[in-house]
């Protein structure tokens, strides 16, 4: 069997992941496929934590949010990502998902259970990749992985610049520097303060998380 290079990794998925080509909602047929290689990863006997979004169905700072006010509308995006995910949240739903407590999501890590957290971080004015990075930190992740719908990071937007350039490696500062949409600045920051490595890496493509975990290199690595 392959020997992976990490042994606990977070995954943090876009709310639009989920639903694919349908732009709302879920798409059955892609969670069924993202399972499905999440499974194949777990089967490497590695620890699997997930930090979903919400924007497939409602997002704080989106157009349709514009008239509301900020804190009201951030919290029908976290949610929203309560609706995508129903495992543990930051926002008490006993009804429906497990409060997050991180030496329970830790003991679930441990028995060989994937850990998915919604909420965002249960407040306001936070993304759902600050809270990807606090709940890496939190269960002491080895690695963040960012799925995404292109292959790592770029200079400009390759959906719009033909000859955007790619940065294989890339380090917190350049990224807070160049104000690279990789993640928001208040993540990197966070990652930067406690060193904790981030792929960007296409989840469009079958078994790049699979690639990722064996330490293959693709996407791009942001680190010190």
């Amino acid at each position: 069997m392959p020997t992976p290079v990490f042994k606990r990794i977070l995954l943090k998925l876009s709310g639009e992941a989920l639903a694919a080509n349908q732009g709302f909602g879920v798409d059955p047929l892609r969670i069924h496929e993202i399972a499905a290689e999440l499974a194949d990863v777990h089967s490497l006997q590695i620890q699997i934590a997930i930090v979903v979004g919400g924007g497939n169905f409602f997002r704080g700072v989106a157009q349709q949010a514009r008239e509301m006010d900020r804190v009201s509308a951030d919290h029908m995006g976290m949610l929203a990502t309560v609706i995508n995910a129903r495992v543990q949240s930051a926002i008490e739903m006993n009804q429906v998902a497990e409060p997050f407590i991180r030496r329970r999501a830790m003991r679930h890590l441990e028995k060989g259970r994937v850990v998915i957290f919604a909420g965002g971080t249960g407040n306001p004015y936070f993304s759902t990749d600050t809270a990807a990075s606090l709940r890496a930190m939190e269960i002491k992740a080895d690695v963040i992985l960012k799925a995404t719908k292109v292959d790592g990071i770029y200079d400009a937007d390759p959906m719009l610049v033909k000859d955007a350039k790619k940065f294989a490696e890339i380090s917190y500062m350049e990224v807070l520097k160049q104000g690279l949409k990789v993640m928001d600045s208040t993540a990197i920051s966070l990652c930067k303060d406690n060193n904790l490595p981030i792929i960007i890496f296409n989840l469009n493509q079958s078994g790049n998380i699979r690639k990722v975990v064996l330490g293959e290199k693709i996407g791009s690595l942001v680190s010190a």
